[in-house]
């Protein structure tokens, strides 16, 4: 592409007289424009909105009288609008060529691009423009050259296309045959998508007339009669497609042709015919030798009531049962396997690369504005939630899906599907909702007193939402039906067509943080208490049915979050609920086995931070050496009679725990050991707001060097789930 010495003007403010005369231009008032620029006006002024200049705008309206009265007073014949066309290639859209002339005279480049890689010779050949064409030919415009375009639109496959191209898009019979003819185009050009001007001659629908003429001058100059196009369409398909009976007869007239070609969907021109019920064409196909056997042809015609093409289909000894047998094909999910086996050997017409069957039998669930169906998309068992076309609720689902990636916390999202007004939005499918997975019979829940299965989904729900959060998505109705879990027992988020896309100002992301307060309490309840009762308590009414302190703590935090809303649920993630009692026993020794601790240096920054201040209520580790079992506080004491023992302070706590942690192991402390157990339940239920405590007192500070590291995603411990409903 040519470097652009004169770039895009920078549009400024201009002058009364400027304004003006870019009206007198746009109005063609000659007489008015020579008077503004003899008052001075500015001959290279721009509008605002695409960067025409006066000049740009009497080209398009072909005056060229204006044209050179803007020259002889200094108009810049090279400036480029904001697309970055210059006057000459606009000439070649207007197909002027007194114009063209013109420029050329004034060191236009023949081959000059705007920034969509477009000539004046590509743009004659769009717009049809013949007397251009030839001129800008014979002056030496390369007639094969591509089109190059930003590095954006490279990537994604965009340009490349030709003027052949163009003028056979555009249904321009003349210049196809000129480019060919005279001009000698490469008929079999392909652009960066592999098209030819072949297959891009059929992506309108506005050139019926022209179609049949086009396609075969290009196939006499030699144009690939099977290429394929978007979708892995051949012309063959396209042709039937667009239900044009003659192009399809002059393609199987051709030899060489690839009558069983299969799209990216997986089907033939023949699958495609019977589709639409188009039995000459669908004759035409079978007498040329399409396979029969490239789905249920006859079960499909017969669908459709046409008598006659299952007659004609069966004349041919088209199959009727492609279907593969239900045994032959085994379904992923336990809770649904029957429905999609049944679905899966059932006979149905594809809706691009889904079948579905939107009966009772197959709905998963319903939902406010169509339901839940299961669904085998591209071989792939799928939920399948369906939407009104255009559905404001389905753009939410499919946006947010779609921007927040593949999280293994969210439900996968693996395409959709548009067919007679209804959107067909495919997702990852699930066993159970959070609703009914807790109630599931468990041998021993609580392992030491922990509630695993408590730590590990609320971890998956926090992550799944900072997930949303951290792509600006708010999902505004976190509640246990939209929490879902799969067949691995994993964790996913569902239900996004009523999240909403926030920014730094906003405060719906609130909402979220609310709702995943009352879900610590409905999954630490184990589901007990509804979600409905808990959406109807106030916040202090909420707290008080918290378990313990750390699910006090974290409800609190997710009710009232401070000023940084964004990243909340990062900094939540590391908070002591979602430590484990053995890392929660590791971190109070850690920070026991500081040395200003060890050594009881009253000055300390430490000592001094965890220090209760007088305003303080009470707390359990009050008095905490008469609450020690009293043979065990007698043994430690022995080790420190020289410093009369340890002290009711937290500092003497901490360090009582560490130094229990390293000695009760050892074989003189066999008795010891056999009091207390498990050193960490034993101080977790001893002490249940010590853990706590010591979090608030250290979080901001250097000692948090202490604290667990946030976990890894979990999953669902192992149970065996109902029967369960797709939310």
């Amino acid at each position: 592409m040519e470097t652009m010495d004169h770039s895009t003007p920078q549009c400024g403010s201009a002058s009364a007289d400027d304004l003006l005369l870019i009206e007198a231009v746009n109005e063609g008032d000659v007489d008015r424009v020579q008077q503004l620029l003899e008052q001075g006006a500015d001959a290279n002024v721009c509008e605002e909105s695409g960067g025409w200049t006066p000049l740009h705008n009497a080209v398009q309206s072909g005056r060229v009288d204006i044209v050179n009265l803007l020259l002889r007073y200094g108009a810049d014949p090279h400036r480029r609008k904001k697309n970055g066309a210059t006057p000459f290639i606009i000439a070649g859209i207007c197909g002027d060529v007194s114009l063209l002339q013109i420029f050329l005279s004034r060191g236009a480049n023949i081959d000059e691009r705007d920034m969509h890689g477009f000539t004046a010779f590509m743009e004659a050949a769009e717009y049809g423009n013949v007397e251009a064409l030839k001129f800008l030919f014979a002056k030496g415009a390369d007639v094969n050259l591509r089109r190059e375009t930003t590095e954006d639109k490279t990537r994604l496959k965009q340009g490349g296309a030709t003027a052949l191209m163009s003028a056979a898009e555009k249904g321009h019979p003349e210049v196809v045959r000129i480019l060919l003819d005279e001009m000698k185009a490469e008929a079999d050009a392909r652009d960066n998508m592999g098209r030819n001007a072949l297959i891009r001659s059929l992506l309108k629908l506005d050139c019926e007339n022209h179609v049949e003429e086009i396609t075969s001058v290009l196939i006499q100059y030699g144009a690939d009669i099977n290429v394929r196009g978007e979708g892995g369409k051949t012309p063959l398909i396209s042709a039937v497609e667009r239900k044009h009976t003659g192009l399809v007869q002059m393609l199987l007239s051709q030899k060489g042709i690839k009558v069983n070609d299969r799209d990216s969907e997986d089907k033939t021109a023949l699958r495609i015919a019977v589709e639409l019920k188009l039995r000459e064409i669908v004759q035409l196909l079978l007498e040329k030798g399409a396979d029969t056997k490239c789905g249920n042809l006859v079960w499909i015609a017969k669908s459709k009531y046409d008598h006659g093409l299952e007659k004609l289909l069966r004349s041919y000894e088209a199959n009727h049962d492609t279907n593969p047998p239900a045994k032959d094909w085994l379904p992923h999910s336990a809770c649904w396997g029957e429905a999609l086996k049944r679905l899966h050997s059932m006979s149905r017409p594809m809706i691009g690369k889904l079948k579905i069957f939107m009966n009772d039998y197959y709905k998963i669930a319903s939902t406010s504005e169509g339901g839940i169906y299961l669904g085998i998309y591209d071989n792939r068992e799928v939920a399948v939630k369906v939407f009104c076309e255009n559905s404001s609720r389905g753009r939410k689902e499919v946006s947010c899906l779609r921007d927040c990636g593949d999280h293994s916390n969210l439900l996968t999202f693996y395409g959709s599907e548009e067919h007679r007004g209804i959107w067909y939005v495919c997702v990852s499918l699930c066993e159970w909702t959070l609703e009914e997975f807790p109630n599931v019979p468990r041998e021993e829940p609580m392992e030491k007193g922990e509630d695993k299965f408590a730590l590990s989904v609320l971890l998956s729900i926090f992550k799944g939402v900072q997930k949303l959060h951290m792509h600006g998505y708010s999902h505004q109705n976190l509640q246990p039906p939209n929490i879902l879990i799969d067949s691995e027992k994993a964790v996913r988020l569902a239900d996004f067509d009523e999240s909403i896309r926030w920014t730094e100002e906003s405060q719906t992301v609130q909402r979220d943080l609310e709702d995943l307060g009352r879900l610590v309490l409905y999954v630490v309840n184990k589901g007990e208490i509804p979600f409905e009762t808990l959406k109807g308590q106030n916040d202090e009414e909420l707290l008080t049915i918290a378990p313990n302190e750390e699910t006090k703590d974290l409800v609190h935090c997710l009710f009232s979050p401070g000023e940084n809303v964004k990243n909340r649920l990062m900094d939540l993630l590391g908070h002591p609920f979602f430590w484990t009692w053995e890392s929660r026993y590791r971190m109070l020794r850690d920070v026991g086995n500081e040395s200003d601790i060890k050594v009881r240096n009253n000055k300390s920054k430490l000592l001094k931070l965890l220090q209760p201040q007088t305003h303080e209520p009470s707390r359990s580790f009050d008095q905490w050496t008469s609450k020690i079992n009293k043979r065990v506080m007698s043994d430690m004491n022995g080790f420190y009679k020289h410093r009369k023992g340890y002290r009711d302070t937290v500092g003497d706590l901490l360090k009582f725990i560490r130094n229990i942690g390293e000695h009760i192991n050892e074989e003189k402390n066999r008795q010891m050991k056999e009091i207390l157990g498990d050193p960490s339940r034993y101080f977790q239920e001893t002490f249940p707001d010590l853990v706590i405590y010591i979090y608030k007192k250290l979080k901001e500070t250097e000692f948090r060097k202490h604290f667990p590291q946030p976990p890894p995603s979990l999953s669902v411990p192992e149970a065996a789930g109902p029967g369960g409903v797709q939310g």
